[in-house]
């Protein structure tokens, strides 16, 4: 194969041979994973994405709609949980791609993933920003925690937004000076909010109306649900398409394989476990969120406060559970943002190990064995998006670079069980080729769903993702410089 070729690969045994020589600190286990997990997906989602799916489309049965999205993450999370047990290296679906379907495809996976992790962790640290200023009754001035492109109604323009900043940089100080002290705050997070996520669904359960669950799908002619997603069974599916974005994180748990104690047994625990609790806590969280208020209340009422709406006007005397639910939002971004700079950080550290970006974001610290040029780095670029640009203008753009990993995840297994069927599988994912197909075909009707403006603004991203790669990343390329053991 010639070495200028775009789908020159990495053979399985040169990635497992490099990563030996990549001291990334082995510290996380199996229950460690699955704390990345939740932390990553266990965020806004439940408290925001809930309501509004209720209210767009799926009615009482947002509770199906869960199962739904669930079922086409299972498919993505059982294809990651093979590759992360195979190759147990930092970079998840870009290394798994640059191993099935060469070097182009990996870049193009891994600039992709910049959107999830990167525009991720800023807009998420500009909503905690929002929360926290909530929290304190709006005690920080306007100007200081609203970007230059917002302007308050009284005409008070936005000058920077200080508390994204300093999320950003109390979580960037904490991944450098480990992944396990990292993991163990993380831990904590996970505890309070899935605590206050419990509490919520136990007393809230008392306060459920079962009136407020008939009739349990959306009827046909009701108004403001003409379309074909919006009532009935279809209203289920397009309900599955808003609260999808509720599980993203859970493949964030691949980037980390480097640093797991035990990858072969931990990496598909940590993915499947996280997203199996998850998907069990939305369920029971939608049934009563949409038990305790009629759905058709969320359409005007609340809207990112929904659960503090229902809180407040149906569960008389409880009103204390409304502050505990922000203190659990903002506990739930705190995680979600430091497991999305954990992941795009492990991202660039083996895109800079193999040569296709600079070398400076795979250089480890001596004494806390982190990529801590890459998290500083990160911490500058996160920190203008998040400091400078208002959070609606990120859109869908992290939930597009999510899907397509997903669908060229699923692809991989399925190539790779045909390129190289007698590689050791700690874990195998079941049905193949009809598991890998189905999550394609469900991760692409997603893509398309989403609106035009998310897909042009992705499509433009990735132009400047090829201008980069054809720039310099393939010159620099170490498959460029010195021929690899060609992949089977």
């Amino acid at each position: 194969m010639s070495n200028n070729s775009l789908t020159r690969k990495k053979s399985l045994e040169s990635l497992l041979t490099a990563a030996k020589g990549m001291d990334l600190k082995r510290t996380l286990t199996a229950k460690d994973l699955v704390g990345l997990g939740i932390g990553a997906i266990i965020g806004a989602g439940l408290f925001v994405r809930t309501a509004a799916a209720s209210a767009e489309a799926a009615g009482p049965a947002v509770t199906l709609a869960f199962i739904f999205a669930a079922i086409g993450c299972a498919f993505a999370g059982l294809c990651y949980a093979e590759f992360a047990s195979m190759i147990p290296i930092a970079g998840s679906a870009y290394t798994y791609a640059y191993c099935t379907m060469g070097e182009f495809v990996a870049w193009t996976i891994g600039w992709a993933l910049v959107l999830e992790y990167a525009l991720g962790a800023a807009t998420v640290s500009i909503a905690w920003s929002e929360y926290l200023n909530n929290l304190l009754g709006g005690a920080i001035p306007y100007e200081w925690c609203h970007s230059p492109l917002e302007v308050s109604a009284n005409g008070v323009s936005g000058i920077l937004n200080a508390p994204a900043l300093l999320i950003l940089l109390l979580l960037t100080a904490l991944l450098i000076k480990g992944t396990q002290e990292s993991a163990t705050v993380n831990a904590i997070i996970v505890f309070i909010k899935v605590g206050i996520v419990l509490i919520f669904i136990a007393i809230g359960w008392q306060f459920i109306n079962p009136a407020n669950h008939t009739p349990y799908l959306i009827p046909e002619g009701t108004p403001g649900h003409e379309g074909i997603f919006r009532h009935g069974w279809g209203g289920v599916l397009g309900g599955a398409g808003i609260v999808f974005f509720a599980f993203i994180g859970f493949d964030a748990v691949s980037t980390a394989a480097q640093e797991a104690k035990r990858p072969e047994r931990d990496m598909p625990i940590g993915i499947l476990g996280s997203l199996a609790v998850c998907t069990v806590l939305y369920i029971l969280f939608g049934h009563v969120l949409t038990g305790v208020a009629n759905w058709t209340e969320f359409k005007t009422a609340g809207k990112e406060a929904s659960v503090a709406f229902a809180i407040q006007n149906y569960m008389p005397g409880y009103g204390w559970l409304a502050t505990l639910v922000t203190v659990a939002i903002l506990a739930g971004f705190s995680s979600v943002i430091l497991v999305m700079l954990l992941g795009q950080s492990r991202v660039f550290f083996s895109m800079a190990n193999d040569g296709l970006l600079p070398k400076l974001f795979a250089e480890v610290h001596p004494k806390f064995r982190t990529p801590w040029k890459s998290n500083i780095v990160l911490f500058f670029f996160v920190g203008a998006f998040a400091a400078f640009i208002p959070g609606s203008m990120a859109g869908d753009l992290t939930s597009i670079g999510t899907l397509f990993a997903f669908v060229l995840v699923s692809a991989g297994v399925w190539i790779m069980r045909r390129s190289d069927p007698n590689a050791n599988r700690p874990f195998r994912t079941p049905l193949v080729p009809l598991v890998p197909i189905l999550g394609m075909v469900v991760c692409s009707g997603m893509i398309i769903a989403l609106d035009q403006r998310t897909q042009v603004t992705a499509l433009g991203w990735m132009l400047v993702g090829f201008l980069v790669y054809f720039g310099y990343s393939r010159a620099s390329s170490k498959l460029n410089r010195s021929p690899q053991p060609a992949s089977k």
